[in-house]
């Protein structure tokens, strides 16, 4: 199975920008489960200088530095990439498998110091986007993550309640709209969610990371699929020792699938920001965004 990802993003600014700097994380991973078959993309207005590198989590990131005075800046990413159905049947076993771990057994296996608890560890700590958890929130995971618990199911549970509490309202949040407020008005966007599972989980001791990524849509059978009508996704990783890590998406109540194309992860958005930049210059911008999902 493979996918092709077109996403554009689309800066006009108020006033001549005299030159800017831009981190663009665009690249799909490989994993054992994708391979990135093919990666381009264009930018207008042209590049003076361009560095490709994998930051601290391995994500693939691209500095421009764009010296001539502009008032729009367009970026445009294609990417093709192969699903390995094979790795995909092993990860729903390795699932059932892990799914025998109670939550009181990963807390105390954590305790080891192996090389990739230690690794993981760093997932359990607060991030630079993200309060630490209230007891109010700690106490929304609790109600399905139990001692004697089978986490996995405690998870699937937990991110279902997310599913069935919380209300998809576009527009409620940004990036410096706190955990508690989307808590507390039970509504936000695929961000909101990660990142209030992100909080939930971490309070109760448990590492997981904030996930960036697509995932195809289907239209209502007897329509046809408008083009850039997709958008970026988010979702969330939890680490269960011994096993690996696992993705959960609360936007849409499931495990991850054939249908969720990993872009990369980090702590929380700010690590895997699409498009994070500097410019020289005044006044407000406007931002626009398309992305399409297509299977091959």
């Amino acid at each position: 199975m493979t996918y092709t990802i077109y996403h554009s993003t689309r800066f006009v600014y108020q006033q001549e920008v005299g030159f800017s700097h831009n981190l663009i994380r665009l690249q799909p991973r490989n994993t054992v489960i994708q391979e990135v078959k093919s990666f381009d993309f264009t930018i207008e207005p042209i590049v003076a200088e361009i560095e490709t590198y994998n930051d601290f989590f391995g994500n693939h990131l691209h500095h421009l530095l764009i010296r001539e005075p502009h008032t729009e800046l367009k970026v445009v990413a294609h990417s093709k990439v192969e699903m390995n159905r094979t790795a995909l049947e092993a990860l729903a076993e390795n699932r059932r498998k892990a799914s025998s771990l109670t939550y009181a057994q990963v807390q105390e296996k954590m305790l080891f110091l192996t090389p990739e608890n230690i690794e993981a560890k760093q997932f359990v700590l607060k991030s630079p986007l993200l309060s630490i958890a209230s007891v109010e929130i700690m106490n929304y995971a609790l109600v399905s993550i139990k001692a004697e618990r089978s986490l996995y199911e405690g998870i699937l549970e937990f991110i279902r309640r997310i599913y069935t509490d919380f209300a998809f309202v576009s527009g409620f949040s940004d990036l410096s709209t706190p955990v508690e407020t989307v808590f507390a008005e039970k509504k936000g966007v695929c961000q909101d969610f990660a990142h209030f599972a992100l909080t939930a989980l971490r309070g109760i001791g448990l590492a997981v990371r904030y996930v960036s990524g697509y995932i195809e849509t289907i239209p209502p059978e007897g329509s046809e699929k408008l083009f850039g009508t997709d958008a970026s996704h988010a979702w969330i990783s939890v680490f269960f020792p011994g096993f690996g890590w696992f993705d959960f998406d609360p936007t849409n109540n499931m495990e991850t699938s054939d249908q969720h194309i990993l872009l990369g992860y980090g702590r929380d958005y700010g690590d895997i920001s699409p498009m994070q930049g500097v410019v020289s210059g005044s006044g407000s911008s406007h931002l626009g965004v398309m992305v399409d999902v297509t299977r091959e």
